[in-house]
């Protein structure tokens, strides 16, 4: 069963991405596998949005 995207959740992760990138104790290699991650969590947020923004439309021209 597909786990129901929590966008909530995927802002706090990102909030925590950004802390850790500024923080100059993290290391490069963290880094990169940070950005991968904060690409596919926008990716998600965008999706996300960008189906409620349709789903709301519906109703809306109902």
């Amino acid at each position: 069963m597909k786990e129901e995207f929590d966008y909530t959740k995927a802002v706090e992760e990102l909030e925590s991405i950004a802390a850790k990138v500024e923080d100059p104790q993290t290391g490069i290699g963290d880094i990169d596998r940070y950005i991968r991650r904060s690409d596919e969590l926008i990716e998600a947020c965008r999706a996300y949005l960008r189906g409620a923004r349709e789903r709301l439309d519906e109703m809306t021209n109902q």
